[in-house]
């Protein structure tokens, strides 16, 4: 590989480092702990369906979008939407209506009732992505957490019509992790890193959870 492909190639990564970082550093600010922008009785949003329309009451903060997944839980939940002709209804999509479900069965049995504790885990994953992505550090290890994290929101979000979540900002989102994850490179030329050829340190044997 020519000196300027693999340059490029690096310099791909660590945008694509850097952007997913800064996303989830950017979802950090609206659920500060240690109410996680909650309202005092920490409510979450619920909703009412009528002709197939979920109307929602909503609250604030991560209750609030706690509950916007658990009013769309058991809604028809097509993901990978093709609308071929851009005429009538799509001619494929992906019913993950299943994943959904469980997801909801999750949030109100376990996530709702636990969320004064329970939050603390879920800021501290997105900023423990963050921190990894922008600073290149365990970057790699940062990744699997963005995939789990990126995997449960598109199951509870990607493609609800109320509120409008077009279903692709969840799809990369999720694509993106999987990138980085799957790169030893992503840690190259990073604020900790050597742009060097080979990078610094060089990845060991099997998964190197330091380096992207």
């Amino acid at each position: 590989m020519k000196a300027w492909e693999k340059a490029l190639q690096n310099t791909a990564l660590v945008v694509g480092r850097l952007a997913l970082g800064y996303l989830f550093l950017t979802q950090l600010l609206w659920k500060m702990p240690p109410n996680f922008g909650c309202p005092p009785d920490y409510a979450f949003t619920t909703g009412t369906v009528d002709n197939g329309r979920v109307n929602l009451q909503r609250t604030s903060g991560l209750c609030d979008w706690i509950g916007v997944e658990s009013a769309w839980a058991n809604q028809p939940h097509p993901i990978l939407v093709a609308n071929v002709d851009n005429q009538g209804a799509p001619e494929f999509a992906v019913d993950i209506g299943l994943l959904a479900r469980g997801n909801g069965a999750f949030i109100d049995n376990f996530v709702k009732p636990n969320i004064r504790w329970f939050g603390y885990a879920i800021w501290g994953m997105e900023a423990f992505i963050a921190l990894t992505m922008i600073f290149g550090l365990f970057s790699r290890f940062g990744g699997l957490v963005a995939i789990a994290q990126s995997a449960q929101l598109w199951v509870g979000l990607a493609g609800i019509g109320n509120p409008v979540e077009w279903e692709w900002t969840y799809n990369m989102i999720l694509a993106l992790s999987l990138v980085m994850f799957a790169s030893h490179r992503a840690g190259c030329s990073g604020w900790t890193r050597s742009s060097a050829p080979g990078c610094w340190p060089p990845p060991r044997r099997g998964i190197d959870w330091r380096d992207g």
